[in-house]
């Protein structure tokens, strides 16, 4: 049998570390994978779309309307246990085409590009009655074949009248 004393010790270490493996941050990566020998391999007036595509490989996402740009973006992000992951950087790099396919300019975006946007914790305002949660609730109790609502309407309650 054990001393007693040394239980709650036991347990006081559990705790921390059980503790400290909650706090460890999470790291992740998300997006391409930035090679900094091939994305300084590609250079305007030489490069093309399709030695573009052999080098750095598919786009993130490419435009849709006017110029024909392609985009590589990554981002490497923190958080710890149940908390919303933070940006800690961002690589975006725009490669801008010409009408002839080949490369016209080389932008790299970084962390400070980053919009933050929040939404209004506020209520879309809409026309009509405001109604409380008990009222949604027990709003419809009592509407059910109640007389002039359904298809008994106009007296006769389900009897065929000629």
């Amino acid at each position: 049998m054990r001393p007693l004393f040394l239980r709650p010790a036991l347990l006081a270490a559990l705790g921390i570390a059980a503790l400290a493996g909650a706090c460890a941050p999470l790291r992740s990566h998300q997006g391409y994978i930035i090679d900094a020998d091939l994305v300084n391999s590609v250079r305007p007036g030489i490069d093309n779309r399709q030695s573009v595509l052999a080098t750095l490989g598919k786009p993130s996402f490419a435009s849709q309307f006017g110029a024909q740009d392609w985009y590589y973006v990554a981002r490497d992000s923190r958080n710890y246990a149940f908390r919303n992951p933070h940006p800690v950087g961002q690589v975006a790099l725009r490669i801008g085409f010409d009408a002839a396919g080949n490369v016209a300019t080389i932008r790299k975006g970084s962390l400070e590009q980053i919009a933050s946007v929040s939404p209004d914790s506020h209520t879309t305002p809409t026309l009509g009655r405001k109604r409380g949660f008990f009222q949604d609730l027990f709003g419809n109790i009592g509407t059910v074949g109640a007389g002039g609502v359904g298809p008994g309407a106009g007296g006769g309650a389900g009897h065929d009248t000629p």
